[in-house]
This record gives C-alpha cells, structure tokens and sequence, in this order.
C-alpha cells in the first residue's frame, strides 16, 4: 500500500507519460488487464485512458485489481497505475 506521499510523487512522475493502454466502450476485459500487465512490467508507471467511462472510480479499481497494481491517482479520464518490478525495479518510492 502506498502512503499519501508516494502516491503524489508517482503522479508527479507520470505528468509527462503519454497512455500506453486504452479502455474502450466494452470495459476492462481480459485483453486489457493482458496489455496493462504487460506495460507494468515493462514500465513500471503507466497511465490508461478511458473511454466514455459510466464510472470511472469502478473502472480504475478493476484495473488495478486486476493487474495486481497500485492506483496512484485518476485525473479527468486516465488512470495512473503503479507497480513495482520484481527483479529490477526502477522507480524508488521511499
């Protein structure tokens, strides 16, 4: 669980990030998680855009949940999603 503290200094590093994933009108379906999972490792931070969201505070919760990741913060429609590499992290949250 991140503090208050690391979760402002994620989304203070993912500002410049662009969305590497994108949920459209079907929702968060397993090729997403597939796809968010994949950027987390890769990427450590990533942000997700998305679409036409009916509620986008339920959406962020099932991708996070579902990708076994942290939110860090939803800002408009994008969702900042944190999770730590488990051999090589790059991102120190302390």
């Amino acid at each position: 669980m991140l503090t208050s503290t690391q979760r402002k200094r994620l989304r203070g590093l993912a500002h410049p990030l662009e969305p590497v994933v994108q949920v459209g009108h079907q929702g968060v379906t397993d090729a997403v998680l597939e796809q968010v999972r994949g950027a987390l490792l890769a990427h450590e931070l990533i942000k997700v855009r998305l679409r036409e969201p009916e509620d986008k505070k339920a959406l962020a919760a099932a991708l996070a949940a579902g990708s076994e990741s942290e939110p860090c913060g939803l800002v408009g429609h994008t969702v900042i999603l944190y999770k730590r590499h488990p051999e090589k992290p790059r991102i120190s949250v302390d």
